[in-house]
């Protein structure tokens, strides 16, 4: 299997608990993908879901076995960031373990650019006349999630592609529509505030790289329905990459691909004032 190694991969809202979690999904993206940082940005494990009527499985498991084994076989430093649904976090964090530091939310210095990385969920709670999204999300989603499932069910049954019935509805609603785009507006607003570059995060599930008011916003997507992460090379460049996309075949041997490296040293991270600074050893 062809192996690709980046620089920095980012993945949030994978949701572990929850029936429409892509556990096996993201956990073979973490196979067929290396990279020297992994950023967990929220809601990888649903606390909320897990309280109610959700239920571990062992596929959930899995996908923490696959990262200790990026921390501790390919020495990839991994940042949990707090999400919404994993607040549970807030009674431990800021933490650092060996390559593993759990954060509230950081700046990531790359090739002289500084993004602010966070899991998203702040702006809810800014702008109080969207708490809808949030509330009316818990259930309503999930019902979307269970009819996608049935509607999927029967599409492959007739060889025709995954199709998110969520990403369809949100695309049509106005309200859901003009939350999005406030969403992305105002995150990008808040970069620009911190005196960063770009900022990079989640929570919306809905996948973005692009450029607003000279800013780069960088959402990850999910592990629910897109399945999409954000990936960056050595120089410094952002993609997208889907796992409906990606094609495994199987070649005779594993080989590493590299992308070009300008400068490892110019990778660098910080936490916000009231966070953790992470050791300066993890970072060569």
């Amino acid at each position: 299997m062809l192996k690709t190694h980046f620089k920095t991969i980012v993945i949030s809202d994978v949701h572990l608990g929850t029936k429409g979690s892509k556990a096996k999904e993201v956990a073979r993206f973490l196979k067929l993908y290396s990279c020297e940082n992994l950023i967990l940005n929220g809601d990888i494990i649903d606390g909320w879901q897990l309280k109610k009527s959700g239920s571990w499985k062992r596929k959930h498991t899995r996908f923490f076995n696959r990262v200790l084994k990026m921390i501790e076989q390919e020495k990839t430093n991994v940042f949990y960031l707090r999400g919404n649904h994993d607040d549970f976090l807030d009674q431990i964090l800021p933490i650092q373990i060996g390559n593993l530091s759990i954060l509230n939310d950081m700046i990531y210095e790359s090739n002289g650019k500084k993004y602010f990385v966070t899991h998203g969920d702040i702006f809810d709670s800014v702008t109080t006349n969207f708490r809808w999204i949030a509330q009316l999300g818990d259930i309503g989603y999930t019902f979307l999630l269970w009819l996608n499932r049935l509607v999927n069910h029967h599409r492959r049954k007739r060889g025709l592609p995954y199709f998110s019935l969520s990403q369809y509805v949100k695309g049509k609603v106005k309200t859901a529509v003009s939350y999005i785009d406030q969403y992305e507006i105002e995150l990008a607003k808040m970069a620009k505030a911190k005196g960063c570059d770009g900022i990079i995060c989640g929570h919306i599930h809905k996948a973005e790289n692009r450029v607003i008011e000279g800013i780069e916003y960088l959402n990850s997507g999910d592990w629910v329905e897109s399945m999409s992460a954000l990936s960056e090379d050595h120089d410094g460049n952002w993609q997208l990459i889907y796992f409906n996309q990606i094609s495994f075949k199987k070649s005779p041997e594993e080989k590493i691909v590299y992308f070009p490296v300008r400068d490892h040293k110019s990778v660098a991270f910080e936490a916000m004032p009231d966070g953790l600074t992470p050791k300066s050893s993890f970072y060569k």
